[in-house]
């Protein structure tokens, strides 16, 4: 596809106006590309390049690289040619799946985090969280007939939702579901996991915001760092409770305003405790801070789930930090948080 491109040019390159024409030709320009089909959000490529030609032909890497992925994680769609993870769930019970090493990969990285989270990123709890999509989807075509899951059936379905039923073949490149009710659903790590895969092969000093999730490869071409923004869940998509200053790695967000729908008033968002089936509601949004996209995906909706001591403990293991924002708009964060925070 064509990217619709923006061409941007930073404060700093006005200012060279007044340079000789050569000077000022010589220097990059920063250039913005975005694009919406994939993983159901919205992508925004942003860099510096010598020519609009030369961001374009990375813009569009990227976002080819995107599509192979969201295709490969899809839970909803079938491709042809493709074993994908609606092609794993479609044979729980039935038979082992070959699938790409990227698929395998993932699950693996799940497998690891399930244990180290006590459970709280749990990628095989798909049967429950598909009984939340199909509510919430419900309602974006009928509001005025919007549903919660019945709580009998939350529970039967948490009771398919145990990675200990998922079967990694490292050797045969394999995955098998050995509960014929159980389903995957890689939504809390996916889009992290992607995005650090794409970032990977990105030139240095890109952004990448897939989402929520923002994946930063090198500072500008001055040095400086980018400057990432953490929403106020209260307010518009220009109002932030900090700025952080990033020269690499990834800022991801989890909150209860990204995605949601109303019953009777009262938003219910999708990101679930897999302890009770429904909307973990301790904090409006947690930040994290990380070296690792996928990492950061994941421990984001771990801590957006847990009490906050506990999450505290689950990031140090993994050497990530956080920020906390709470219902009446405090915020807390741990102690690396400083040297990120913009002056």
């Amino acid at each position: 596809m064509r990217l619709r491109l923006l061409s941007l040019l930073l404060p700093c390159l006005l200012l060279t106006a007044c340079a000789a024409p050569e000077e000022v030709e010589t220097r990059p320009k920063q250039y913005q590309a975005t694009f919406l089909d994939v993983f159901d959000t919205v992508t925004t490529v942003m860099g510096y390049a010598e020519s609009q030609e030369d961001f374009t032909e990375t813009a569009e890497m990227a976002h080819d690289l995107l599509l192979e992925y969201h295709q490969l994680y899809d839970i909803y769609n079938d491709y042809e040619g493709i074993h994908n993870l609606k092609t794993v769930n479609d044979q729980a019970g039935i038979a082992p799946v070959t699938v790409d090493a990227r698929i395998l990969d993932l699950l693996l990285l799940c497998r690891d985090l399930y244990a180290d989270s006590g459970g709280k990123v749990n990628a095989a709890m798909g049967s429950a969280l598909l009984l939340w999509h199909e509510a919430r989807e419900a309602s974006v075509n009928d509001p005025e007939h919007a549903y919660l899951p019945e709580e009998d059936a939350i529970q039967a379905a948490l009771e398919h939702t145990s990675f200990d039923n998922v079967v990694l073949d490292e050797a045969a490149s394999t995955v098998y579901l050995t509960d014929p009710a159980q389903r995957l659903d890689v939504g809390a790590v996916a889009k992290g996991y992607a995005a650090g895969a794409v970032a990977a092969a990105l030139p240095t000093g890109m952004v990448l915001s897939l989402g929520g999730n923002v994946c930063v490869t090198g500072p500008k071409p001055d040095g400086s760092p980018w400057v990432i923004g953490v929403q106020n869940p209260d307010g518009d998509d220009t109002e932030y409770v900090q700025r952080l200053d990033i020269t690499s790695g990834a800022v991801v967000t989890s909150g209860d305003y990204q995605r949601y729908y109303t019953v009777d008033g009262v938003a219910y968002h999708h990101i679930i405790d897999p302890d009770t089936g429904w909307p973990a509601r301790h904090y409006r949004s947690v930040t994290v801070i990380c070296a690792d996209s996928g990492l950061a995906d994941a421990l984001s909706t771990a801590a957006f789930i847990m009490d906050e001591e506990s999450g505290r403990i689950l990031l140090e293991t993994y050497g990530a930090e956080a920020l906390w924002v709470y219902a009446d708009g405090s915020a807390s964060w741990t102690g690396g948080c400083d040297a990120y925070f913009h002056s």
